[in-house]
């Protein structure tokens, strides 16, 4: 992988015609959304796409979600279901990935990790979606970090996990949502949830009229390896360097704390450093915080990091999600 010369840009008109600009040249730009820092690519060209990959040490079979400005476009890339259509004309803009049909050689193969579908977002930013638009192309965006380490939501965490291994950062600030999209495979008759997210799965069962399953990985052949149907869906992801347990009830010496509405367990006051999720109890505000919160809590020097129990409900459950991958074993 080359090295290049990282420029942060402020998100005005000319930082978005020069993101721009760079997309269709096949460099790699990490760009806001409302949900986290993504790391776009031009999701036509294969060379950009294995570039991107490589300055993520991404694994080549986890797909990348195609990300456009508009249903239209939406359409051009991928074939939507009954149910894709209605969700999105609920939901996008907004933090929810549709899993569809691929249409041929709208995106390229890499981009697809070889598969038969194809993930697509229209984000809500402002700033996503005048660059969506001044690109032209769909633009392959997973979150802008190095694979496997805490997903970034603002430009300073980009810079720090990337800085040398891509072209611009744009920087428009924190982002408002703080834990990716919800992901929705609407491939088959009955639409699955694949990855809670963004967008509460009580959202989206008001939306359909009916209950979700539970979620559950989704693996689909490709060539001669077994692939995630979407992003994010790798049992380990999302990981500090340092071992996190969850729902503590007793605090170990030499462990940080990340707590939630004010909750400290015993032991506690030996923590090495303690942060809440949200000293309110508002899961709203604890996904904006959650990956800022980790990343602080990685780099305190301690020895693991403990949570204490979280609620379920609405948002929480995909902070549990985003908690249950970076405590997950790592692979070898």
């Amino acid at each position: 992988m080359r090295v290049r010369a990282t420029r942060v840009l402020p998100s005005d008109a000319a930082g978005i015609a020069e993101a721009a600009r760079l997309l269709r040249a096949g460099a790699l730009v990490a760009l806001p959304t409302e949900t986290v820092y993504g790391l776009g690519c031009d999701a036509t060209d294969p060379l950009a796409v294995a570039s991107l990959y490589a300055a993520k040490g991404r694994p080549s079979f986890n797909p990348l979600i195609a990300h456009v400005p508009d249903i239209a476009a939406a359409r051009r890339v991928g074939i939507l279901t009954p149910a894709a259509e209605t969700l999105a004309a609920r939901f996008w803009p907004g933090p929810l990935t549709l899993v569809v049909p691929a249409l041929e050689g709208a995106t390229s193969e890499l981009a697809r990790a070889g598969l038969a579908s194809v993930a697509i977002r229209i984000p809500a930013h402002p700033v996503a979606q005048a660059v969506l638009a001044a690109s032209g192309r769909p633009i392959a965006a997973p979150s802008a970090n190095r694979s496997g380490h805490v997903s970034p939501t603002t430009a300073d965490h980009v810079r720090a996990d990337l800085d040398g291994r891509i072209d611009l950062i744009l920087d428009a600030g924190p982002c408002a949502v703080g834990v990716e999209s919800t992901i929705m495979d609407c491939t088959g008759s009955t639409p699955v949830l694949l990855r809670p997210g963004g967008l509460p799965r009580e959202a989206i069962e008001a939306a359909l009229g009916f209950p979700l399953a539970d979620t559950a990985p989704s693996l689909e052949t490709a060539g001669s390896q077994t692939a995630p149907l979407a992003p994010g869906m790798l049992a380990s992801h999302y990981a500090p360097s340092v071992p996190v347990r969850l729902d503590v009830h007793h605090v170990q010496p030499g462990e940080t704390l990340l707590t939630f509405a004010g909750a400290r367990p015993p032991g506690s006051e030996a923590a090495a450093l303690v942060r809440d999720l949200s000293p309110s109890g508002d899961l709203v505000e604890a996904a904006s915080r959650l990956f800022a919160l980790l990343r602080e809590l990685d780099a305190g020097g301690a020895g693991g990091i403990a949570v204490v129990p979280l609620p379920r409900h609405g948002l929480g459950e995909a902070i549990a999600d985003r908690l249950r991958r970076a405590a997950a074993p790592r692979p070898d």
